[in-house]
């Protein structure tokens, strides 16, 4: 009788372990492959916003090589802050940054919030005075002394409703 109980005892503990280790193996594998799964859709995910910056950089001084070229005496990385700066530095005037296009509507005057140097010549910019909204074309040039003057080519001022 005792070994009859050993055996048995024996026979449970084998298939205990052997039902526990296939558990913990199927368990590991599931894992791998949620983890690859997951792991793919995160590769996926990046390439797709990859692909997004790239598209949404198009049109923009860094990404365009012919801009670059044709401003070869300027680093490019300094150069855009710099036209950022002087644009922005006409927000301070007492009717607002005279190139918006806006004529002072309200109380508040209109003034640059955004900037984007879209290539060698041109600049998109989005303005406001807190009520009303719009967005300018400009033209920049940099003149013999690297000072920077700027063209109003088209604004736009957004309707409210």
């Amino acid at each position: 009788m005792k070994k009859s109980l050993s055996l048995y005892v024996l026979i449970v503990a084998i298939l205990s372990t052997v039902f526990t280790y296939m558990y913990f193996n199927k368990q590991v594998k599931f894992e791998k492959e949620r983890f690859e799964t997951y792991k793919n859709k995160s590769k996926d995910s990046l390439d797709a916003m990859k692909l997004r910056l790239f598209e949404s950089n198009y049109f923009s001084l860094e990404a365009n090589e012919s801009a670059q070229n044709y401003l070869e005496n300027y680093d490019v990385n300094k150069l855009i802050p710099i036209i950022k700066e002087s644009l922005l530095n006409y927000n301070d005037a007492p009717e607002g940054n005279q190139f918006t296009g806006q004529d002072k509507i309200g109380e508040q005057k209109f003034i640059i919030n955004k900037i984007k140097v879209l290539n060698h010549r041109w600049i998109i910019a989005e303005y406001s005075d807190g009520t009303y909204w719009g967005e300018v074309l400009l033209q920049y040039f940099i003149e013999e002394d690297d000072s920077i003057t700027f063209k109003i080519l088209q604004s736009f001022i957004y309707p409210t409703t």
